[in-house]
């Protein structure tokens, strides 16, 4: 397949409509940073080519210039994600873990768990189950070795990710978030435990970054459910 003209050129932004035929995934929004107008010719367009529209990191405001247009669109407090789902949805599939060791890694955890039902994946939460108090984790371990592949999401020191890297028989995606006082560094102290984890079998995305958690962790989930496409 050529990839050469498989983008619409909108001046502002390249808007990529061979990326799911590439990769099983298609174009998503960063929202932050984006004029209205921008942002809202984005959407338009991804809209009009694919019927379905996912943006990350977006604000209130940002949703409320996109709703206008498309009454349809859903806006999500915590997650900050802007979605247009597709008028037709398909049965989800598989089973992806996504774990937290504190209710404030919540926001992160959210935007991991919208990003793997849009792909068309079945996230489960398992919400505060950090090493404070690890007989919460324990707890809930019969349901979390369901799992095709786990998401660990963990701000302070991020040992949950190195505990489940332990306990678990799939892979396990450690997301490392800023949430943590002073000498957390803004979650660089999670993000060095985890890439330093002795823990078999753990990969590690970068701070906050709940959509790259979805992302990978849907791919690990098609291959284990034998799916390759994109599922919404």
């Amino acid at each position: 397949m050529s990839i050469i003209n498989t983008f619409e050129n909108l001046d502002v932004a390249k808007i990529d409509t061979g990326r799911k035929d590439r990769t099983g995934f298609p174009e998503v929004v960063f929202c932050p940073q984006k004029e209205d107008e921008y942002l809202l010719k984005i959407y338009k367009k991804l809209y009009e080519t694919q019927g379905h529209v996912f943006g990350t990191r977006a604000n209130s405001h940002q949703a409320q210039i996109v709703k206008k247009d498309f009454p349809q669109a859903e806006y999500d407090e915590v997650s900050k994600v802007l979605q247009i789902l597709p008028a037709k949805k398909t049965e989800l599939i598989g089973n992806i873990a996504v774990c937290t060791a504190g209710t404030a890694d919540i926001p992160v955890a959210e935007e991991c768990v919208k990003t793997i039902e849009y792909f068309g994946s079945k996230a489960f939460r398992f919400y505060d189950v950090g090493v404070s108090g690890i007989h919460r984790l324990f707890s809930q371990m019969n349901e979390i070795n369901k799992a095709n592949v786990v998401v660990a999401i963990a701000g302070m020191e991020g040992a949950l990710a190195s505990v489940l890297g332990g306990l678990v028989k799939v892979p396990v995606i450690a997301v490392p978030t800023s949430v943590g006082y002073g000498a957390s560094f803004g979650g660089l102290s999670a993000l060095l435990t985890m890439v330093n984890s002795c823990a078999n079998g753990i990969s590690v995305v970068n701070i906050d970054n709940g959509y790259g958690a979805g992302y990978i962790s849907t791919q690990i989930n098609r291959l284990a459910e034998k799916k390759d496409m994109f599922c919404s």
